[in-house]
C-alpha cells in the first residue's frame, strides 16, 4: 500500500536540498581562486601539451569501432539481465534471447562480409587527395 507524502515534510525538504546546493556554491565562489596567469588559459589534459589544431581527421574505423563497443556492450547488459531472470521466463525468453543473439549475429556477420571490420588501409593513388 503506497504511503502519502505530507506537503508540508516534502517542502522543508526541498527548502533543506536547495539551501545546501546554494550553500555550497556560494562557498565554493567565495573560497575558490582568482588568479589569472598565462598558463591558465592554455590547455593541458591529462598531463601532455596539446599539439596541433582540433580538427584531427580520424579514419571511419574508429567510430566503427564505439558504434560496436556500444552494440556488444548493450547486448552483454539484454543477457546478464535475461540470465537473472532465466528461470521465470522459460522457454519463452529463451527463444526471446536466441532470436536476439540471432539478429545480432545476422548483423555481425553483413558487417564482415563488408569489410567494416577490415583494418587494412590502402595506399592512396598519385593524383588522389588523402
Amino acid at each position: 500500500m503506497p504511503t502519502e507524502i505530507d506537503p508540508l515534510t516534502l517542502s522543508v525538504y526541498g527548502i533543506l536540498t536547495i539551501s545546501m546546493v546554494a550553500g555550497m556554491l556560494g562557498t565554493s565562489y567565495l573560497l575558490g581562486q582568482r588568479h589569472r596567469e598565462r598558463a591558465t588559459e592554455e590547455p593541458y589534459e591529462g598531463g601532455v601539451w596539446s599539439t596541433g589544431g582540433a580538427w584531427i581527421r580520424y579514419v571511419a574505423q574508429f567510430y566503427l569501432v564505439a558504434v560496436f563497443f556500444v552494440l556488444f556492450d548493450l547486448e552483454a547488459a539484454y543477457f546478464y539481465a535475461w540470465s537473472i531472470a532465466v528461470r521465470q521466463l522459460g522457454w519463452s525468453g529463451f527463444a526471446a534471447a536466441s532470436t536476439f543473439a540471432g539478429v545480432l549475429l545476422v548483423a555481425l556477420l553483413y558487417l564482415v562480409r563488408n569489410g567494416a571490420l577490415d583494418w587494412r588501409f590502402s595506399t592512396p593513388a598519385s593524383g588522389d587527395k588523402p
